[in-house]
């Protein structure tokens, strides 16, 4: 038996759903300034970007046991969980027929990529909490552990960059905006 619901609901969907589809979701708010200079603390290469501070290894060291060796191993090499990796060591292992051990001082090309990694992701369970005084001491530690830094030398906005790391040249450049 034929009846008009249907086309009764179908007309009434066709003239009451444009309206409502041509309004925006309100959902959340817009994101301010604030919100964004919070999460964008990206370091390049170049260093632009880094915070004031400053720190050496002698005072790195401390922050370094307090906050890092659990999982890194005492001085960087033997990291006591799987998925942390040894920070120091492995240098001369980048060569054919060897086993590559892919640490800082081994891999790395650049002394700012410790200082925005170690700032954004650890500790493990507290990331982002470290001052920027206590990054760029736990970076001059870790580099002073696999030679690259002196003990005393000061990292900051202005020496990181300028720290030239074993294995810079070991990477083709990919050109982020071609022209």
């Amino acid at each position: 038996m034929f009846t008009l619901k249907p086309i009764a609901v179908c007309v009434t969907m066709l003239t009451i759903a444009p309206p409502a589809l041509a309004q925006a979701p309100q959902l959340g708010q817009p994101i301010t300034p604030a919100d964004i200079e919070a999460w964008d603390i990206s370091i390049g290469p170049d260093g632009a970007g880094l915070p004031p501070g400053r720190g050496t290894a002698i005072e790195g060291e401390a922050i370094y046991v307090a906050k890092c060796q659990a999982c890194h191993g005492e001085k960087g090499t033997s990291p006591s969980v799987a998925l942390a990796g040894a920070l120091a060591g492995g240098m001369g292992t980048l060569a054919p027929n060897k086993t590559p051990i892919k640490t800082v001082g081994s891999y790395w090309p650049y002394a700012t990529t410790l200082f925005d990694y170690t700032r954004r992701a650890m500790p493990f369970q507290e990331s982002k909490s470290l001052t920027a005084d206590e990054v760029y001491a736990v970076s001059a530690y870790i580099l002073n552990l696999n030679g690259i830094v002196g003990s005393n030398d000061v990292m900051d906005a202005q020496s990181l960059p300028k720290v030239r790391m074993p294995n810079q040249d070991g990477f083709i450049p990919f050109p982020r905006n071609p022209k």
